[in-house]
Parts: structure tokens; sequence; C-alpha cells
């Protein structure tokens, strides 16, 4: 089977290939020497904004590594860029936004017009992408969650905790809401153009769910989640990744998403007990082990694979992003692993 068919199978619960999908949640890598010789030339904004160099990088892992799928390389922020806020990396970590959000007005002026225009580059890159991919492999879509870019937006960058966004939602309720229908409708358009450009999937990434109240969590991200896979085709796969504990789990799947990123916080095993069968499973490697090494991160991924032995719809990734530490050899031994592996 392609790359590309073992993952439809297991999106429909019907993997019985002898192994699980696996591909690596924000595979393109500052963790690749290839990567950084490209760095060198070109700020990691040009490259998302320019196709020949976005189809580059989003390829790079799959020459190295026997993947089945690739996750466009682009950024969440390209959303908020195009609606007035664009983005930068400070020098010292972390996002920096052009503006960040003061008022009710601020957020009245945010543009939802001329969204594919403005995001021309991304669909270049993704139709570039399915010709090179072709069957071979899966190809995936993203975007952040409304919630997760609303706390870019009204901070102005990465902040510990985001307080200010914390504090907007709970006091200034009409101007949240507000902002909120404005992404949700601004990422329903560009996901749909994603479809139409070839994607297999979409993955919803809802990094800052954690820092939602408990008894607020519907109404800051979850809602706007529900309301966004409702504006989608009901064919195309949604995979949602929100940075969240077990127990939180089945609130999040309301939101009727194909498909799950558990993070590494929680065991995935436990996850499948608690969570309907159908649903798939992603995950869920804690991104630390590949800086450790090989030997190390065959025995993590066996304990995994183990856990899930004989289930048709889990795909092996890891719990959250690869980070810069990431070894070349962890990553071999997890491709190895895995491919070596039978259900």
């Amino acid at each position: 089977m392609t790359g590309r068919a073992i993952f439809n199978a297991t999106i429909e619960g019907k993997n019985h290939c002898g192994r699980p999908p696996l591909w690596v949640m924000r595979q393109a890598g500052r963790y690749l020497p290839e990567y950084r010789k490209l760095k060198e030339k070109h700020s990691f904004v040009q490259m998302v904004r320019t196709p020949d160099l976005a189809t580059e990088v989003t390829l790079q892992p799959l020459r190295r590594f026997e993947l089945d799928a690739a996750i466009m390389f682009s950024d969440i922020l390209v959303v908020p860029e195009a609606m007035g806020q664009g983005y930068q990396f400070r020098s010292s970590g972390g996002i920096e936004m052009t503006s960040k959000l003061h008022s009710h007005s601020d957020v009245m002026a945010l543009s939802e017009e001329d969204v594919e225009e403005k995001l021309s580059y991304v669909r270049e890159t993704l139709q570039l992408l399915r010709l090179e991919l072709g069957e071979n492999h899966a190809l995936l879509g993203f975007c952040g969650s409304p919630w997760t870019l609303a706390c870019y937006m009204i901070e102005g960058g990465s902040a510990e905790g985001f307080p200010r966004a914390l504090h907007w939602a709970q006091n200034q309720p009409d101007s949240f809401n507000l902002l909120l229908e404005k992404v949700t409708r601004v990422l329903s358009e560009y996901l749909i153009m994603q479809v139409d450009s070839g994607v297999d999937a979409i993955q919803i990434f809802d990094s800052w769910f954690s820092l939602c109240p408990a008894d607020q969590s519907w109404d800051f991200s979850l809602k706007w989640i529900d309301l966004l896979l409702n504006k989608l085709p009901k064919e195309v796969p949604v995979i949602l990744y929100a940075n969240a504990s077990l127990d939180e789990l089945p609130q999040i799947v309301s939101t009727g998403p194909r498909a799950l990123a558990v993070h590494h916080k929680a065991r995935i095993s436990d996850a499948r007990e608690l969570l309907p069968k159908k649903l798939v499973l992603q995950g869920n490697l804690d991104p630390e082990v590949m800086e450790s090494s090989p030997e190390v991160v065959c025995l993590k991924t066996h304990q995994i694979l183990d856990s899930m032995r004989g289930d048709p719809a889990h795909i092996m990734n890891l719990g959250h992003g690869i980070r810069p530490g990431a070894k070349i050899e962890c990553m071999e031994a997890l491709v190895s692993t895995v491919r070596d592996y039978t259900k």
C-alpha cells in the first residue's frame, strides 16, 4: 500500500496493513542540516511565502525518512497576517506580531476580504506538493484554532500564560466574540481553499487550549472549533490537536473531528479506552525522547505501539511538534521501529 492509501484506510478505521501510518507533527525541521542551510539565505517568513521554497522544506524530511505523509510548510499566523496583523520571530525566541489588539475598533478593522488572494502562496505550495507527492504520500494542511490565534492577536505575540487574551475573553465578551467570529469565518475560507488544493486532511492546532479555565473552555475555544468544523464539507477528515489532559478529551471530541491528536501528557491507550472506537487517535511519543538516544526512542516507541496493538485507527506520531534539538539518528530509529513493527 502507498502512504496515501495507508493514511486513508486509517482515517476510516480500516487499516490492516500491519503497522500504523507514521508522520511527525510539524515535521519540516530546524533539526535538519538542509533546512538550516536554507535558513542561512532566507528568513522563515520568506520561505513560507515562497511556494518553491515552502515545497522544498516540506519535502526535505521525506527525502531522508520513510514517512507516509507530508505536512505543508507554513505557519498558523498567516491567517492573522491576511487579516492585517503581520508576524515575525524575535531574536530571543517566540513570535512578535506587528501590532496588538487594544480595542473593539481594532477588532472591527480586521479584514475578512480577499483571503484566497492574500494566501494564494499557500494554495500554490499545496498544488506543487500534490504534484510532487502523487499517491506515494498523503498531504496534510493545517491551521491554528480560533482561540490560539486570538491569543497571539490580542497579546501581540508570544507571552507566558497570555494574560491579556484571558482578560479580554473574561471581561470584554462583545469584542472577544466578534474577534473569534471573524477569525472563524476567515479560517473556514482558508481551509476550504486547502481542500480544493489537494490536501487529504486538515489538522487544527489548539496549542493554548490548556490556558482556558475548565468551566470556560467551551465558550473560549471549543465552540469556535465546533462552528469551524460545521462549515467544512463533511467528507473532509479533520485531525484536532489540543494541549489537554485525559479527562478533557471527551468534551474536545464532541466538536466532531475525525481524529484526535493526543498530547504526550496523556496515555494514548487510556484515551482509546475513554473515547469512541471509531475515532482515529494520533500520537503520542514525547518530543523530548527525540533528543535522547536511538535505544531510548526504540523502547518508548515500542511501548506506545504495543499499547495500541491491533488498533486499526492509530497514527503514530509525536505528542507535540518536533524540536530543534531532535537528533537525526533518533528520527531514524523512530521510523525504522514503526516500519518494522507488525500489529
